[in-house]
């Protein structure tokens, strides 16, 4: 029969020889001052068997033992107990947990009577997070702090799913390891990285954090290298400011160029989030169109800056901001910060409630293209919008108004000033034979200011300088026409849509056209009210619009498609140029399809057929094939529009996208992609693409675990664009769990 002690009844006397006195005259009770300050120094266990030796003053327990003593908790097969010396030791499945749940395992272990302190053989330690510390002897002192020696530490799991053993994906071997469970650290001497088994990296002084919480340290320095700046590494440290803080710092040396510096700056609070980045270097560079590096600009300084941030004021108001800025072209692409061709920097004051909406925003743009100005580059400043949505229905029909300002300014080209007012009038009824009608109404006051007209390089977009004027008026109806059946195992619905739009003629070319500018019909415009983007622009006249839409649904299966086209009362070219499908009487015939495979096929398909000869004038496809693992991907556009040079920046071009992923085993994976330009003579007079040449692949190789993740990626670039040279860029990256990345 099992012997349970706890000892404020029989055990406890064993702690100490008051209370075994007291044992021996039961009706002798002890004072109650004497209980309070003996409690906190009971140790309470329990044995399947307890022998006391009382002429050595010996307590020897076996079986199933378990020993409490504030907060340190004990199990093994045996434990003697010597009350003279206050040495407790254990033999045989020694499990001891600390009062913050780190978990010590060993053969045998020596400690003091308050069972904080004391020396353990073949000792592992699983701690708080699970990771674990494993070492040939370990000492814990009175404070709880552990020194190891010869000693390894892992955050990996060390079993299968099945509970099966295996060795850890990785794991830091050391001759001297010290575990802080105060300051939640372990610092290392002689310590050195094994991967898969394998010596892999010598970290001397390598101390790291085990908790969840964010410590300040060096993270895993990252190599690179790339046939520009050599080869490289980055060495990155994070500093945990406040809770609600942190930056890191990082050092990257070249061998072929100067060392480059950055520094991310993050915080977040109750209103929000703001985070900024700056990179900085002095180095050569060779600008957009040269051949060669400036002279004696070996010191010329580059560099990079970004902010963004939003915060929520209050319930309504929120504002927001991004801001990005770089020293010159091609920097961003020559350390491999980013591939944009132009920057743009934002603030935005907003409020949203459930009728209506305001904002007061500003922005600025710097170009990173070659060959374009940035004189003539535009800032919007202010933008201002409100739109309102009228609680009470209007003649049965929902009502939004809209007001919007907006100023542009270029330091070397035209100004323009614009501001609107508008309401839109919409009612929605269904027949008793299911056909959907859609009423609208529309009309807009234009004021519109420009300055410097004749700097405008597209004398179509220039307008007339001074002050004009512009109102629009325009009655829809909108018809759409469900037919739902069963077909082909699964729910079809036939969709005939048609649409009439009616707007009397209005001035479009005395005005400015500084955000209409590509226009091309496509789907998603094609039954819209005015198929121009923007503001500027604005069609005329009256146009039917008819086209079908397909739907068919079946388990794990959907397939979507359209196609329509429309007809003008008078043909569009006086502001439509041509080439976009929308210049003349009939317009050009869109569509587009959409399969989707339960997870495995997604499938879509745009296209734009030229009216008269049917041949292709957009044709874009996008394909994922696979599993979330395992897939493939295939991008195609062509533009064939032959649009007049000068006219928009979208030339016709034809480019195809590839990429793929394969899961080898439940870990390794390897990927790749590539991008394809096809485009000719026959797209692009200007073009000297010789219809194949590639602009950029790149193929990797993978391995993640989820405690650790490592990788190479080789890239190669084919176009140069000034000292971002073509050449190959090979990626290296090491993540260890617990140890940054």
């Amino acid at each position: 029969m099992k012997s349970s002690i706890a000892l404020i009844a029989l055990v406890l006397p064993l702690a100490h020889p008051q209370m075994a006195a007291a044992q021996t005259v039961p009706d002798q009770p002890a004072p109650v001052a004497d209980q309070s300050s003996d409690q906190a120094d009971q140790i309470e266990f329990s044995a399947d068997a307890i022998d006391y030796d009382f002429e050595n003053d010996v307590v020897t327990a076996k079986g199933n033992v378990l020993l409490n003593r504030d907060g340190y908790r004990l199990r093994s097969d045996e434990v003697i107990w010597n009350r003279k010396t206050g040495i407790v030791e254990a033999k045989g499945n020694i499990r001891s947990v600390s009062p913050e749940g780190d978990t010590a395992y060993g053969d045998g272990i020596v400690l003091t009577d308050s069972l904080r302190d004391g020396i353990v053989d073949n000792l592992l330690l699983v701690l708080e997070d699970g990771s674990r510390l494993a070492a040939r002897k370990g000492e814990r002192f009175a404070d709880g702090s552990l020194a190891l020696d010869n000693a390894a530490y892992t955050a990996c799991a060390v079993t299968t799913e099945d509970g099966c053993p295996k060795n850890p994906s990785w794991e830091i071997k050391a001759v001297k390891v010290r575990y802080d469970p105060v300051k939640k650290r372990v610092t290392y001497d002689g310590a050195r990285i094994e991967i898969f088994g394998l010596p892999v990296i010598p970290l001397p002084g390598l101390s790291h954090p085990i908790s969840n919480e964010n410590r300040s340290g060096l993270l895993v320095p990252a190599p690179r290298f790339d046939s520009t700046n050599g080869f490289s590494v980055s060495l990155p440290y994070y500093f945990n400011l406040a809770p609600n803080q942190d930056a890191t710092v990082t050092a990257q040396v070249f061998t072929d160029v100067a060392p480059l510096i950055s520094g991310t700056f993050r915080q977040l609070d109750d209103k929000g989030a703001f985070q900024m980045t700056g990179y900085a270097t002095y180095s050569s560079r060779i600008p957009t169109g040269a051949v060669g590096p400036l002279p004696d600009s070996e010191r010329d300084f580059r560099g990079y800056f970004a902010t963004s941030g939003r915060f929520i004021l209050d319930e309504n108001w929120t504002i927001s901001q991004s801001a990005r800025i770089t020293s010159d072209r091609t920097f961003l692409r020559r350390y491999d910060i980013s591939d944009d061709d132009s920057l743009r920097s934002t603030i935005n004051v907003e409020r949203i409630d459930d009728s209506s909406y305001f904002s007061l925003a500003g922005w600025a743009f710097q170009t990173l293209r070659a060959g374009d100005p940035q004189n003539q580059v535009p800032i919007a400043l202010p933008v201002v919008d409100y739109r309102k949505r009228i609680s009470d229905p209007v003649w049965g029909g929902n009502v939004q108004i809209q007001l919007n300002s907006l100023a542009i300014g270029r330091t070397a080209g035209q100004d323009t000033q614009r501001a609107f007012a508008s309401a839109r009038w919409d009612l929605r009824r269904l027949t008793s034979l299911g056909q959907e009608i859609t009423l609208t109404g529309f009309a807009r006051g234009d004021v519109y200011n420009s300055e410097d007209n004749a700097l405008n390089e597209a004398a179509i977009y220039s307008g007339e300088t001074g002050w004009q004027t512009r109102a629009i008026a325009t009655a829809a109806i909108d018809v759409k026409w469900p037919f739902i059946g069963q077909a082909f195992g699964g729910t079809q619905t036939l969709t005939p849509r048609f649409q009439v739009v009616a707007t009397p003629a209005i001035s479009n070319l005395s005005l400015p056209n500084e955000d209409s500018r590509s226009v091309d019909l496509e789907d998603t415009n094609l039954f819209a009210l005015n198929r121009f983007p923007g503001i500027d622009r604005y069609e005329d006249n009256v146009r039917a619009t008819y086209g079908l839409e397909w739907n068919l649904t079946r388990p794990n299966l959907r397939i979507d498609a359209v196609v329509g086209q429309s007809y003008r009362l008078a043909n569009n070219s006086n502001i439509v140029p041509e080439g976009t499908g929308l210049s003349e009487r009939f317009s050009d015939i869109v569509g587009r399809t959409e399969v989707r495979f339960k997870d495995i096929v997604k499938f879509t398909h745009r296209y734009r057929l030229d009216k008269d000869s049917i041949a292709v004038r957009r044709n874009e496809i996008d394909a994922t094939i696979g599993t979330k693992n395992t897939y493939a991907q295939i991008g195609y556009l062509r533009l064939n529009r032959n649009i007049a040079a000068g006219v928009e920046d979208l030339s016709d071009r034809e480019e195809v996208r590839v990429g793929g992923r394969y899961q080898i085993d439940q870990y390794w994976s390897v990927f790749g992609s590539a991008i394809i330009d096809l485009t000719d003579s026959r797209e692009d007079p200007t073009s000297s693409a010789d219809g194949f040449e590639p602009v950029r692949h790149r193929i990797g190789v993978a391995y993640d675990d989820g405690c650790l993740s490592l990788g190479v990626t080789w890239r190669y670039d084919y176009e140069d664009t000034g000292d971002d040279q073509r050449g190959s860029t090979f990626l290296f990256r090491l993540a260890l769990r617990n140890l940054g990345v």
